[in-house]
Order: structure tokens, then C-alpha cells, then sequence
């Protein structure tokens, strides 16, 4: 599933293609054919990404909510601004975020030891859309305009240079101001979203006061938005800690160490297109672990393999109904 920095990445890729111009938009899969009608043609006011959801504003004082869920994505294609991950993906955003993204080396070299600023300043290209296993035959070359709908469109959104395509998303619907306001209010602090103080206490509070363990809390969207099961397994080995550990039971400065360390995260996220959760890396390590999840994480997807740090096999075990990794050593 999308986590927290993909649907910010996706909200920056609207704020800026979108924001401020008329939009067309259709349903050519048929199932959001009323709300495309209802958008259609009306200007894109401002988009906000909370946690795992983003909300894009229309004039008229309408809101789409789109939740990408396990299969959800979107796929720009027209004039959009393209860093190294957006390339690497083919212009798609969502589904695909363990992609890995292949970095120049003098972007390296100028950037130093993992640097926000490695990926590289985002520029504006042209891009098309090309999934192998749905657009065969399409190349570089292509240049038709709009470009051609393949697949199951749920809805599509388009501006004069910019198309966005939704595909398989749990949740899009429109609702109105108040409807959206009171989505939000049900999440948990977003780290780029409202007052930073605000935030971190309204995570203590949450975490402290309850038995249930900090592995299902971190996944606990009322709890805090935004984090997955890649973020959740790697924040836990970082800080150590026991997976099992009720949220009450936790110290309140590991709580505190746990937030610090999602905003942190998040961030490079945000900027690289990619869940880099390990630090210090030389910056052949750094290339390395920006193109392959196998070198990128502490633990996540490492079942079976020695831990990086104690040389204990990497525990794998299903709590929630996901897939949780962990050292049981490291995080005695």
C-alpha cells in the first residue's frame, strides 16, 4: 500500500499541473461517471495530502477524496515535473513506490553523503505512460494527445498539458466541505500537516494511554497518519524496540524518538521518491539503496536474512493481518 510519501508527492504533482486551471474529467471505466460529471470543467482550487488520503479542492466548494488503498495508483502523463523516481516509475505514482530509482553519479558526487538534495532538482518533461503489460506497442516516439485511456480508468483528469489517470483506488468520492473536514478530524497527526508541537503531543497522547501494541498503533491511521508497513518496521528497529511493547509501556521519550523519527522520514521521502530508512551510507551505498529495496531497509523484507547489525535472522510474523519484520535481538 501507498504510504505517507507517495500521496505527498502525488499532491505536489496536482498543486503544481493542477491548482489554478480548468479541469475536464471523465470516468472511462463507467463506475465514477456521476462525480466525473459533477467535476468536470470546474477549476482546481488547492489539494492537501493527509496520511495515506489526498483531497483535492474544486471551485463550487467541492472536495475529491481519493484513498489509493493496496491497488491503488496514479499515472501522469503531458507536461508534468519529473524527478529521478517519476522517470525511473514511468510517470506512475502510488502502487509501484518500492520502484527503485537509478541516480547519475554526478548527482551523487555534488550532492554528498545522502543528501536530500541527491535526487536531483525535479524538471519539466513530457512523459508517456508506459506499462508494459497494458500499453504494448507504445513508445517514446508516441505523441498523440490526449493520450490514449488503456486499462481501468476509474477517473480522468485533465488540463490542456497534463493528464491524470486514477486506477484501482479503495475510496473516490466527492464531498463537501464538511464532509471533508470531518475525514480528516477522524486521522491521526500528519507530520506535514498543521502545528509540529500540536502534532507531537496528540501522537504521546495517543500512544501512552493505550494497551495495544506499538506495531498495530503505528498502523493505526487514527493514530497517526501516513505510515505503513514498510515505515512501521523500520522506525521499530531504529528505535530498538520491541514490536510487542504496549503503547503504555513505552517511555514516553521513545515516543517522542518514534515522532521525531517519522518526521524525519517522511521528509526524505517526500523529496527522494523513496523509503530510505538507513543512515550514514557512502554514496555507492546510497545509489544502491536508492535502486534496490534489498539495500535499502534495516529489516522490512529481510525475513530469514541475518540482521545487519547483530547477525540474528530476521523474524517475520503476521500481526494485524500484515506482515511485520523484526530482530529479536536488536529489539529485545
Amino acid at each position: 500500500m501507498p504510504e505517507g510519501h507517495s500521496v505527498h508527492r502525488i499532491a505536489r504533482q496536482f498543486d503544481r499541473n493542477f491548482v489554478g486551471k480548468t479541469m475536464s474529467a471523465s470516468s472511462p471505466q463507467g463506475r465514477f461517471a456521476e462525480g466525473a460529471a459533477v467535476l468536470d470543467g470546474r477549476q482546481a482550487v488547492s489539494v492537501q495530502a493527509v496520511g495515506k488520503q489526498m483531497f483535492l479542492e474544486a471551485e463550487g466548494d467541492l472536495w475529491l477524496r481519493v484513498h489509493l488503498g493496496l491497488y491503488g495508483a496514479w499515472d501522469f502523463a503531458g507536461e508534468i515535473l519529473v524527478d529521478p523516481t517519476i522517470a525511473s516509475a514511468n510517470g506512475r505514482m502510488g502502487q509501484t513506490n518500492q520502484r527503485g530509482t537509478t541516480l547519475d553519479e554526478a548527482i551523487l558526487d555534488d550532492a554528498g553523503e545522502n543528501s536530500l538534495a541527491s535526487i536531483g532538482a525535479p524538471r519539466r518533461a513530457r512523459v508517456h505512460v508506459r506499462m508494459s503489460e497494458q500499453t504494448k506497442g507504445l513508445t517514446d516516439e508516441v505523441d498523440e494527445w490526449p493520450p490514449p485511456v488503456v486499462g481501468q480508468v476509474r477517473l480522468r483528469l485533465m488540463t490542456d498539458f497534463t493528464v491524470a489517470d486514477l486506477r484501482g483506488p479503495t475510496a473516490c468520492v466527492l464531498q463537501t466541505p464538511e464532509e471533508m473536514l470531518a475525514t480528516v478530524a477522524k486521522l491521526g497527526p500528519d507530520p506535514l500537516v498543521g502545528d509540529p508541537a500540536e502534532n507531537e503531543e496528540r501522537f504521546v497522547r495517543a500512544v501512552r494511554k493505550k494497551p495495544t501494541p506499538i506495531a498495530l498503533l503505528l498502523m493505526d491511521q487514527a493514530v497517526v497518519s501516513g505510515i505503513g508497513n514498510v515505515y512501521r518496521a523500520e522506525m521499530l528497529y531504529r528505535q530498538r524496540l520491541n514490536p510487542h511493547t504496549p503503547g503504555r509501556d513505552v517511555p514516553e521519550d521513545v515516543v517522542r524518538a518514534l515522532w521525531h523519527d517519522w518526521v524525519r522520514l517522511l521528509a526524505i521521502g517526500v523529496e527522494t521518491g523513496q523509503m530510505m530508512t538507513m543512515d550514514g551510507l557512502s554514496p555507492e551505498q546510497y545509489r544502491a539503496a536508492m535502486a534496490s529495496r534489498d539495500d535499502r531497509h534495516w529489516v522490512y523484507h529481510r525475513a530469514g536474512l541475518p540482521c545487519r547489525v547483530c547477525g540474528t535472522e530476521i523474524a517475520l510474523e503476521e500481526i494485524g493481518a500484515r506482515k511485520l519484520y523484526w530482530c529479536p535481538r536488536c529489539q529485545a
